[in-house]
């Protein structure tokens, strides 16, 4: 019967090093080089490197690392320097090199700098190594710094070591460094974008990055080769800078070449169409990409959905939705949100308790979503449930999108009581978005008692928050001005921004005289081509829901005057807002009085 016996041990630093260089974990990685130390086989200058490299690529190829496989890593990181100071190796630049680089994958910055400043001699690996880590690590600056150390220095760099520079200008916003890193590079008689497309990508983002949209272009147009991450990092510059035209053409570019759009690419293109309403564009690339990669990707699947909704193809929205194998929490909430934003409130209001009862657990975002879908829907208990869950149950903290759902809803209701008391008890300040919903809600139920209350708190809190004043002058106009005897005009002006004050004049609705008005108005705020209504700053028209054309308003002949000027330094910005007054007090008070 045959028999085995275990191979001997390693006996030399060569057999010790080839197990070393192929561990495969952290672990062991660890038991390899203390089995070389209790043997007593002396480390050699491969030892070192191959070890570091090692614990770098076993890094790299690990899922991401629990707490026990750190600790392993950490003390196996701690060993190793140890061991490389004890033994003398800490003069070989090769070793030095990949030390820094091994704390450099830890993302431990702070101890690669403590090695790179002690190494006594460094090479382009080291250099390279320790700009990566400063760059990884945020510290744009540091890295950008130490890359102008290196050129003063004369010390050689390659497309690895520019390409960091260049990530890390780009990190930073700093256009200065990268126009001086591409020109040092030209002076030397090296054009970088037309060596390697990686780098010239890298250039390409820096400018892109830095806001030198028109380089970004000449580095794209001179690149000899492109490859995906070129195309994509083109389509992503010109979507950040709003040239949504130049992102569409990116598809038909990569066509042309015989390139295939990869899961990026989709992204952009899909935002592209969606911000420029390109509806029938956005459906062609649908049908493409049904011929092509179907339904796999969730996130593209999701853009698709956004785009359908922005356009108010609700359906076609659904249909992607039904087709996706797998939702995650980004699915649902794009549909959820483009129900309840297409008049579908209780569809939505389904689709999220769906979502719940499959195990997805909502996020902020998608708790948006319901109340909005509540609000339109008018499902006041429902959306009280909701909010009342997202701190209760998910520990989730209303901001003030959530709040502004619910007032909205209790405003579309009637329930004009209940949102007062909440923008009373709310913890954050009531934004001016709030108080229009609520003015609104007085408006159309008829509170007019309600709406001279916030109204009143609104101008206090915001005088600039010219609407305000519009939404009293059409409550007043359609509720109060048929009982109004007398009425008190607002007028606010500032100067360039600065609320200065507010003028208040007295006039009586019945004298058949209103040319009084205007004439009062030109006396205190100045030419009338200097009115300025906000909400309408092209043609002013002045206290617009009383002063119509139509015959029946008691200001018919304040109408619309000539254009306003630019550059004026008083600028009247609200000429609206009215009082209601009891006929005691319109007799005290005579007509085109002013009162301060």
């Amino acid at each position: 019967m045959a028999s085995w016996r275990a191979p001997p041990p390693p006996v030399d630093a060569y057999q010790h090093n080839t197990l070393i260089r192929a561990a495969a974990d952290h672990r062991s990685l660890l038991l390899a080089f203390r089995a070389m130390l209790r043997e007593g086989v002396a480390a050699d200058h491969f030892t070192f490197p191959f070890a570091l490299k090692a614990l770098a690529q076993a890094h790299h190829r690990s899922p991401p690392p629990c707490a026990a496989a750190t600790a392993t890593a950490t003390t196996t990181l701690g060993c190793l320097h140890a061991q490389m100071v004890k033994s003398g190796h800490g003069a070989n630049v090769y070793a030095a090199s990949a030390l820094v680089h091994a704390y450099v994958s830890r993302a431990d910055a702070a101890s690669a700098r403590a090695v790179f400043d002690a190494a006594r001699h460094r090479n382009v690996v080291t250099w390279t190594a320790m700009i990566a880590g400063h760059a990884a690590a945020g510290e744009a600056r540091e890295a950008v710094a130490l890359f102008r150390e290196a050129v003063a220095r004369g010390q050689e760099v390659n497309g690895i070591t520019v390409a960091q520079v260049m990530g890390a200008c780009a990190q930073s916003r700093d256009l200065e460094s990268g126009r001086w890193v591409h020109a040092t590079l030209r002076r030397w008689g090296v054009e970088p974008i037309l060596l390697d497309v990686a780098l010239a990508t890298a250039v390409l983002h820096m400018y892109a990055s830095c806001g030198g949209l028109d380089a970004a272009f000449e580095v794209f147009d001179k690149m000899p080769r492109r490859n995906e991450v070129s195309w994509n990092a083109m389509a992503e510059v010109c979507s950040r800078h709003g040239r949504q035209d130049k992102v569409l053409e990116v598809f038909p570019g990569m066509h042309s070449v015989g390139m295939k759009p990869d899961k990026v690419t989709w992204l952009s293109i899909l935002r592209a169409c969606t911000s420029k309403g390109a509806a029938g564009l956005g459906q062609g690339v649908h049908a493409y990409m049904e011929k092509t990669i179907g339904h796999r990707h969730v996130a593209v699947c999701t853009s698709l959905m956004d785009m359908y909704s922005k356009i108010g193809n609700a359906r076609s929205a659904l249909q992607i939705f039904q087709c996706l194998k797998r939702k995650d929490l980004m699915a649902w909430t794009s549909m959820i949100i483009g129900l309840a934003k297409h008049g579908h409130g209780k569809d939505a209001v389904q689709l999220f308790n769906q979502m719940q009862h499959g195990g997805v657990v909502p996020d902020h975002v998608a708790f948006v979503g319901v109340l909005t879908a509540c609000s339109h829907a008018g499902m006041v208990d429902e959306a009280r449930k909701y909010f009342d869950s997202m701190w209760n149950h998910y520990g989730i903290r209303p901001t003030i999108k959530h709040y502004g759902c619910m007032i909205d809803l209790f405003s579309r209701a009637g329930r004009l009581a209940e949102a007062e008391g909440m923008m009373q008890m709310m913890p954050i300040q009531p934004s001016v978005t709030m108080w229009g919903s609520m003015m609104n809600g007085c408006k159309v139920h008829g509170r007019a008692d309600i709406a001279e209350r916030v109204g009143r708190q609104v101008a206090e809190l915001n005088p600039q928050f010219g609407a305000i004043y519009v939404i009293m002058s059409n409550i007043y106009a359609e509720i109060v001005l048929p009982s109004v005897q007398l009425l008190t005009l607002y007028v606010a002006w500032k100067e360039r921004g600065s609320e200065v004050g507010y003028l208040i004049g007295h006039f009586s609705t019945g004298d058949g005289d209103d040319k009084h008005v205007f004439r009062w108005l030109k006396q205190q705020a100045g030419r009338p081509s200097e009115l300025n209504l906000v909400g309408e700053p092209h043609h002013c028209r002045l206290i617009p829901a009383i002063a119509t054309d139509d015959g029946h308003s008691p200001f018919s002949t304040v109408g619309a005057e000539d254009h306003c000027a630019d550059g004026i330094n008083r600028l009247p910005c609200i000429v609206t807002g009215f009082h209601r007054w009891e006929q005691a007090a319109a007799d005290k008070s005579p007509a085109g009085g002013l009162a301060t």
